[in-house]
């Protein structure tokens, strides 16, 4: 995720925070301090920091989980309105995706009774009226957020955990596209609810409810694209007339090609035809600025480019294409030279035409019958 920096990684994830996670810290820190002064900043910051550290092993709970269904997730991102997990994929069994989206909840779980169980947080119903008006100790107020954080998540505001859970439940019945068209239209409607609270002076809720929505869409979108390709066979989609550039090549090359033609992603194979990379035309403009236009290919490519045989069905390179961080992948031969590319864009235009095409059938068989 861009405006993010690295943490190091944790049990084999990459943890970053977003930079506008550092401004919420301040502004807890100052908001604080005006009001109780350098201590009470202090104080303010170590309990926000808290939070997020039950935040972080909340999505590590989906993480180890996803793991031993030999899931792996890129990484974890820190942002103002809580955590995003980069998982891969979620499983295509329903029972599995349950178990991935209530492993974080749980961790959340376990924490509120270790602090009410070990350290002695104590939530009764009159120390819940304190909470509001700050006058608890630090180990109550954690406990009592991370009991809200488990209320929140398990929201049935698909994608989140709640969101995840109900998919995972209908899918069991219904299949997973059903399912997720469900599941997201709750979501939606869910998310149109925390937004009109949010209007009654919860701009975070306004901001969650909108992530919630673009994101219960985007999930609608790619379980559909998953569905609809299923069967495709791959070069129906896959861009077979494409120019090439060899090892020996240099970006000058590159920008001929670029400029020549409305390619923007450049195969760059050996002698034998076989994939080494591929040269994006991001890759391209830096090379140019950063080394000048004698830069080899080779040294400024993206390497380690997924592919797929021109055999496999379309779906196999959709899955590639969303759980990798280059949106191309290689097609080759059975003797694993380069056929085409497919790409998030030619991928888009493929169903843009899918759908236009069954209007036009559904319109025909409509006025036949």
């Amino acid at each position: 995720m861009s405006w993010s920096f690295s943490l190091g990684r944790i049990a084999g994830t990459e943890v970053r925070i977003h930079f506008t996670f550092l401004l919420l810290v301040a502004w807890y820190g100052i908001a604080a301090g005006l009001r109780g002064g350098q201590s009470a900043a202090w104080e303010a910051v170590l309990f926000i920091l808290a939070v997020f550290a039950c935040v972080l092993a909340h999505e590590y709970g989906h993480v180890l989980t996803a793991r031993r269904y030999g899931i792996e997730t890129r990484d974890i991102t820190l942002l103002p309105i809580g955590g995003i997990a980069n998982i891969q994929r979620m499983p295509d069994h329903p029972g599995q995706e349950l178990v991935i989206a209530i492993a974080g909840p749980l961790v959340n779980v376990v924490i509120a009774f270790v602090l009410i169980a070990v350290f002695g947080a104590t939530l009764t119903p009159d120390r819940m009226v304190d909470i509001e008006t700050g006058r608890v100790d630090f180990i109550t107020r954690l406990a009592s957020v991370n009991i809200a954080l488990v209320v929140f998540n398990l929201l049935p505001a698909f994608p989140m955990d709640g969101g995840r859970v109900l998919r995972a439940l209908l899918a069991m019945r219904k299949g997973r596209a059903r399912a997720t068209q469900i599941a997201a239209t709750i979501g939606q409607v869910v998310a149109f609810g925390l937004g009109f609270l949010g209007l009654f002076g919860s701009p975070l809720l306004i901001f969650i409810a909108i992530f919630i929505f673009i994101a219960a869409a985007g999930e609608r979108s790619l379980v559909e694209m998953n569905e609809a390709t299923r069967d495709v066979p791959m070069l129906d989609a896959t861009i077979t007339t494409l120019q090439k550039l060899d090892t020996q090549a240099t970006v000058a090359e590159a920008v001929r090609l670029l400029l020549a033609t409305t390619q923007t992603e450049f195969p760059v194979v050996d002698g034998a035809g076989r994939l080494r990379g591929v040269l994006t035309r991001d890759g391209i403009i830096r090379a140019l600025s950063a080394t000048g236009p004698q830069t080899p290919v080779m040294d400024v490519m993206e390497r380690d480019v997924p592919t797929v045989t021109q055999r496999s069905p379309l779906s196999d390179a959709v899955g590639k294409l969303q759980s990798g961080k280059l949106r191309v992948v290689g097609v080759t031969d059975d003797a694993g030279r380069i056929v085409g590319i497919l790409t998030m864009e030619n991928l888009a235009e493929y169903m843009l035409v899918q759908r236009a095409t069954q209007v036009h059938a559904r319109d025909q068989a409509s006025r036949a019958a």
